[in-house]
């Protein structure tokens, strides 16, 4: 069989090259119009569910944040495996679906599962998230922050609003996930002799409020 292959080469040789010249060709033309990616996806079809709750312990987050999760999507369709991970601060829960299953699909029946664990979850408990859909090799670097001037405050403000906008301004990154520390709030408490006796009402209020943010841009 193989002599035959290279008596017809050789015999024939004219054709092979021209064969060769067009299969280069045609390679060449779908290279160019190849969608670019580092490596075919290879992950499995997961949707990764991360709350925050600063100044949790692990063995808390363990039992009153990541157990409840792991119990409201046990039923969910399709659902292969569950893992999960408690730090302090933070509980990641990642669901592990069927390879034939739709990944949006699956986020939606995620969503619809932990939408209800609001007012279950704990005080001081941030409402679970997903993460947004990315490939296997989306998680480049993770930075730790920490300084002996500023505090857990004045340090997630500096990651918010300083260093999350520089990151998202690089050429290539898509998201920034962010968890620790203590977000600033304002918060506005109300005193009903006062406001009995300058005749306003709630909705006054909230109208003046939202008048000042808009005027400060967010930012006080």
């Amino acid at each position: 069989m193989l002599s035959e292959i290279i008596g017809f080469s050789v015999r024939f040789r004219s054709v092979v090259a021209a064969m060769a010249i067009l299969l280069l060709g045609y390679g060449s033309f779908r290279v160019s119009q190849a969608g670019l990616d580092i490596f075919p996806e290879f992950s499995p079809k997961q949707v990764i569910i991360q709350t925050e709750a600063p100044g949790y312990s692990a063995e808390q987050l363990e039992t009153t944040v990541t157990q409840p999760i792991e119990n409201a999507i046990a039923g969910l369709i399709g659902l292969d495996t569950v893992r999960s991970e408690s730090i302090q601060g933070l509980s990641v829960v990642t669901a592990i679906f069927d390879e034939d299953s739709d990944v949006f699909r699956n986020r939606t029946l995620v969503a619809l599962q932990i939408a209800s664990l609001a007012t279950i979850l704990p005080d001081g408990v941030a409402s679970p998230q997903t993460v947004p859909l990315s490939s296997s090799s989306a998680t480049v670097l993770t930075i730790g922050i920490q300084s002996d001037r500023l505090n857990l405050m004045q340090l997630r403000s500096l990651v918010d609003w300083t260093i999350v906008p520089r990151l998202m301004a690089v050429d290539g990154v898509a998201d920034v996930n962010i968890f620790g520390g203590d977000v600033k709030q304002l918060q506005i408490q109300l005193d009903p002799d006062s406001l009995r006796r300058f005749d306003l009402s709630i909705e006054d209020v909230s109208n003046a409020t939202s008048a000042l943010v808009k005027v400060s841009g967010g930012g006080f």
